[in-house]
């Protein structure tokens, strides 16, 4: 049986620990938090004390963190000293690609084999098992990993070395942010004008505005019985999570020299949102804000 430590049981988290152990997987899963530990154990994951204690004897290691600091600092002092070098380490954190890149460093050097791992498609995706996940990692490791990943993952792709899962992340969520904000618009418009927000689903979706905001995560409440608009804008993506990804890739610009007004834009907007109480609502209540109309959280 394949022994897989799982560092890190938030909203994402806990659903993929919870798809490993049900893929037959011995899982010992740690968190900070009480409840979300006991959650995982409610899943079929045991508890461990401390990441030490997780990763002594695991086969694979999965980590999945809030901010670049936190990986850095949870490999460098609990995971490279204590876990078998035989173990397959793998980041599915969301972080800048200079942190990515700089564990990866540390990790290779001390023989691990390591992966950044970062996903796609929300916590819906994550405790069905149907997450996108981007991988940087040497070539010759890629199929461990994909093997390691398979119980949580719909698709598994390479997008190269160290680092480039990051960018791929990073600039994929740029992409979903701008793209949200426009139907967004659209749809606000399309009421000020006096046209349905249903029929110019209808029309919009099987025209030249059709897109994966529109069509998959439709902002605008009925079209798409599955999207967070039909539940209040609840779980799903945070707006506070689209924002630090916006700004992940503003300052991964910056670094690069690469142009982005848009994605600068995106984020401006979903900075005033999450000021104005959107931030632990889903990306999509953005429409709310262009009606002129923010929700405010619980």
């Amino acid at each position: 049986m394949t022994r897989v430590a799982f560092i890190g049981l938030g909203n994402m988290g806990g659903g993929m620990a919870a798809n490993q152990a049900k893929a037959g997987r011995e899982v010992m899963a740690f968190d900070l938090s009480a409840a979300a530990l006991d959650k995982a154990t409610g899943a079929g994951c045991a508890q461990a004390v401390s990441v030490a204690e997780a990763v002594s004897n695991a086969d694979a290691i999965i980590t999945m963190l809030p901010a670049g600091p936190h990986v850095r600092q949870v490999y460098a002092e609990q995971i490279l000293p204590n876990a078998p070098k035989t173990a397959l380490l793998i980041d599915s954190s969301t972080i800048d690609v200079e942190s990515a890149r700089a564990v990866a460093t540390q990790a290779k050097a001390a023989g691990f084999r390591f992966a950044d791992a970062p996903v796609s498609g929300g916590t819906a995706a994550a405790d069905a098992g149907t997450l996108a996940f981007m991988v940087g990692c040497d070539e010759a490791d890629f199929a461990a990993v994909e093997d390691v990943i398979a119980p949580m993952s719909r698709v598994t792709m390479r997008a190269g070395d160290h680092g480039a899962g990051q960018a791929a992340k990073i600039c994929n969520n740029m992409v979903l942010g701008i793209s949200m904000i426009g139907v967004c618009e659209a749809f606000a418009l399309a009421e000020k004008l006096g046209l349905e927000g249903e029929r110019f689903f209808e029309i919009a979706s099987k025209s030249s505005g059709q897109c994966w905001s529109l069509t998959s995560y439709c902002p605008f409440p009925g079209p798409v019985p599955t999207a967070p608009s039909n539940r209040n804008y609840e779980g799903g993506f945070a707006t506070a999570m689209m924002l630090k990804d916006l700004k992940l890739a503003q300052e991964a610009a910056a670094k690069a020299g690469a142009a982005t007004p848009l994605g600068s834009t995106a984020e401006g907007l979903y900075a005033l949102f999450d000021r104005l109480g959107g931030g632990s609502k889903d990306f999509s209540a953005i429409l709310e804000m262009l009606r002129g109309n923010a929700p405010q959280p619980n």
